[in-house]
């Protein structure tokens, strides 16, 4: 019980800290901004709020101005059991890129922050 309420409590210290110190958004050409969103509009972050380790990854997609959608996968939600079922395990965050006909399921936030730099970063 206690170590619930303090993994909660340090959870929400967590969201707070990461919108006070939100980092700027990069900066892309109308032209640029819109290739972007077309293509992370295939993708999605099955994540937890709380989650220190999805609140890094949700700082990297702000920081790449990426409007990737977030999908709840708490206990009881459909997105968790799309999660499990779909992807293989629970466990977050997840990157679920939908390309063609093909799903690529990509777990641990440094492997999805590296994709992303690599496909969304400065010098692409």
């Amino acid at each position: 019980m206690l170590l619930k309420l303090l993994r909660e409590g340090l959870g929400q210290l967590i969201v707070i800290i990461n919108f006070i110190t939100l980092p700027r958004k990069m900066k892309r050409s109308n032209e640029e901004q819109k290739a972007v969103n077309q293509r992370v509009s295939n993708m999605s972050l099955y994540q937890f709020k709380r989650c220190p380790f999805c609140t890094k990854t949700r700082r990297h997609i702000h920081k790449l101005n990426l409007p990737i959608t977030y999908r709840d996968a708490s206990r009881g939600s459909a997105h968790r059991d799309e999660l499990e079922n779909l992807g293989g395990q629970v466990k977050v965050p997840c990157l679920r890129i939908d390309k063609d006909n093909d799903t690529q399921w990509l777990y641990e936030s440094s492997k999805i922050i590296a994709f992303l730099h690599q496909e969304f970063g400065e010098n692409t």
